[in-house]
């Protein structure tokens, strides 16, 4: 079940009638460049790819549960090691990345970049810029400038350092956005995107370059200043980069999000093994989010969640007369024309108002930070902008730190459903959420009703194996640990840090 959601990328062609008859014939082999009878025909398999893996198994519920989002359910068993803080190395993810999505737009690359029409090497190229952005946060040192070069016999490309990473991603970007683009075009058929808007395409490249830009707050190598002159500079996404929920045949096996396929044929991943975590649901509860009911279900009038890690627990921690394993807890929501969300506006207005907040220009700040919220809030349906104007979530001109703080706390909600992994690296880099260290099984009744609001906490099952601290990255990929012969040593735990992990905090 874990890998069967990968044929969804190719069977999405067909839901579009795409004239791919040569590049789909069983009698030819993909992985030959000259069989491919046109780049873009690639493109498809590429997007729907990376978006899959974004919000897929590994990453879709590895940082649903890191990002405590979500926790297992005590009648259930199957990510019991994500809540146990188990060495687990998102494997699958790792793989459909490297082999699947990177190759496919190398693929493309290699085909067009001799092409005066530069539209399909350059969406290939932003593509690429993003995933091993998202490759090198995850994991960290990774194969890098030998990687996908097995058709030159590189079989043990050696692991880079994250830094000289980025250093290269940087010169990438601009190297991208240097491309003169007038006159080139982009098939509209075979981009599930931007539908053939290169100009849309030349915002997101931007974007991706504030990303990488951001990342780097916390490093030595940050520049404020010069971030401020880039956004000032450019234009940013004004459309979040995704897969349309409107793609979904939810009805057909191999044609639904990823999340409702994971549930679908009686596998139930989610209703089985998915409640609310209470360290999130509270914080929404508390401050009565309206984006509360769209994320979750009800337990009869009420929502209802568990401590991360606690699916041991036989108490009856709330006081209820019911005991925590027979709670009736709330359990995620995804509508069958969910959106699959590979870059956000939302992220992105956040990126900019942190920006202006780390320069002490707050009204910038709120004007972004603003911007940011009412897009999370349009994406999940809501219109009504109460909670930017009366609720909790209006600008406090504050100081810089709680500002970072804000912003970040608006971003935790804001990625939920939709960008998990997003939501486990930024925490890392800005440490919002905070962790509280209250041990929740030595006084239950205490935990539940005094453990801070807006705080996460460390797993029940898993504080022991990780010293009270949270997750900073998996470890390497078992299949990776056995075929490169320029291995490193394997990661002994979970609290390796990649190199922007900078700051101060659990």
């Amino acid at each position: 079940m874990k890998k069967s959601i990968i044929a969804i990328s190719l069977a999405l062609l067909s839901v579009f009638a795409w004239s791919c008859d040569d590049f789909l014939d069983i009698n030819q082999d993909p992985n030959v460049l000259g069989d491919i009878p046109d780049a873009k025909v690639v493109l498809p398999a590429a997007e729907i790819g990376l978006a899959n893996q974004l919000m897929g198994w590994d990453f879709g519920f590895g940082g649903g549960y890191w990002a405590q989002y979500w926790t297992q359910a005590y009648a259930a068993s199957q990510f019991k090691f994500l809540c146990e803080y188990t060495e687990t190395d998102f494997e699958d993810a790792y793989e459909e990345l490297t082999s699947g999505v990177l190759n496919d737009l190398k693929r493309i690359e290699t085909v067009s970049a001799e092409s005066t029409n530069k539209g399909n090497y350059y969406v290939a190229e932003a593509l690429s810029i993003f995933t091993w952005q998202i490759m090198t946060d995850v994991w960290g040192d990774i194969p890098y400038f030998e990687a996908l070069k097995g058709d030159e016999g590189l079989y043990s490309p050696k692991f880079d350092a994250g830094a000289d990473i980025y250093a290269d991603l940087f010169a990438r970007i601009d190297a991208l956005l240097a491309i003169d683009l007038s006159g080139s075009s982009l098939d509209k058929n075979y981009d599930m995107i931007f539908g053939g808007d290169l100009a849309k395409w030349e915002t997101f490249a931007k974007s991706v370059k504030l990303k990488l830009m951001m990342r780097l707050s916390e490093t030595a190598g940050y520049d404020n200043a010069a971030v401020i002159t880039f956004i000032e500079a450019n234009n940013l996404i004004s459309e979040s980069a995704k897969i349309s929920g409107s793609t979904w045949s939810d009805n057909q096996e191999g044609k639904r999000h990823p999340m409702r396929e994971f549930e679908a044929g009686g596998a139930e991943y989610l209703s089985k093994n998915v409640i609310a975590s209470k360290t999130f649901l509270d914080y929404l509860i508390n401050n009565n989010d309206p984006r509360l009911d769209v994320l979750f279900s009800k337990t009869g009038s009420n929502h209802e969640g568990a401590f991360f890690g606690d699916f041991n627990s036989k108490s009856d921690t709330d006081g209820d007369g019911v005991a925590d394993d027979k709670e009736d807890y709330s359990t995620p929501l995804f509508a069958p024309d969910m959106d699959l969300v590979i870059m956000s506006t939302w992220e992105v207005n956040f990126f900019i108002a942190e920006a202006y907040a780390r320069a002490g220009n707050n009204s910038k700040a709120k004007e972004y930070y603003d911007l940011g919220v009412l897009a999370s809030l349009s994406q999940n349906g809501i219109t009504s902008n109460d909670i930017i104007e009366t609720g909790y979530a209006v600008w406090i001109d504050g100081t810089i730190e709680e500002g970072i703080k804000q912003i970040a706390m608006q971003k935790w909600v804001a990625n939920a459903n939709y960008q998990h992994i997003e939501s486990f690296l930024e925490r890392n880099r800005t440490k919002y959420p905070a962790v509280n260290s209250m041990d929740i099984s030595f006084d239950r009744q205490t935990a539940y009703t005094d453990f801070p609001i807006g705080f996460l906490s460390v797993s029940v099952t898993g504080k022991a194996k990780t010293n009270g601290k949270l997750p900073s990255s998996p470890t390497y990929p078992e299949s990776v640990m056995v075929r490169n012969e320029n291995k490193p040593a394997q990661k002994a735990d979970l609290l390796e840090k990649v190199w922007w992990d900078k700051k101060v905090g659990k």
